[in-house]
Parts: structure tokens; sequence; C-alpha cells
């Protein structure tokens, strides 16, 4: 019976020490993640989808006036 005894604190030891590293580990990883990867204020992403929807209307304007109906044989294909 010693024995199991041994081998169930051996596991909880063991389990303790595994489990204390991963955490540190993440936590190290998470603090060297590159500056994209940061929050956003709610009215930075509002100005970025500003940018983006006005690049948006100048592409399709310049589809307009380039292929006249891309958005027609856009729409038979779905």
């Amino acid at each position: 019976m010693e024995f199991f005894e041994f081998v169930i604190a051996l596991v909880a030891v063991g389990g303790t020490f595994v489990t204390i590293w991963v955490v540190l580990l993440y936590q190290r990883k998470e603090k060297k993640l590159p500056a994209v990867a940061r929050a956003y204020e709610l009215s930075e992403l509002s100005a970025m989808a500003d940018a983006m929807n006005h690049r948006i209307d100048t592409l399709e304007a310049i589809l307009d006036a380039e292929v006249p109906g891309w958005r027609e044989q856009h729409e038979q294909k779905r």
C-alpha cells in the first residue's frame, strides 16, 4: 500500500509543478505578443472602418467606370 501512496503523492506534486510551469509559460508568451495584437479602442475601430468604407467606395467607382455590369456578373455567380 505504501507504494501506491508514494505514486499518488508523486503525481500530485509533479502535476502541481507542471501546471505552474504551463501557466508561467503562457503568461510570458502573452507579454511577448506584437503590438498588432493589442486591443483597439472603439474610436480607432470606427476610424478604421470609415477608411475601409472609403476605399471600397473608391474601388467600386473605379470598377463601375472600367467594367460596366460587373455587379450583375458577380451576383449571377452566387
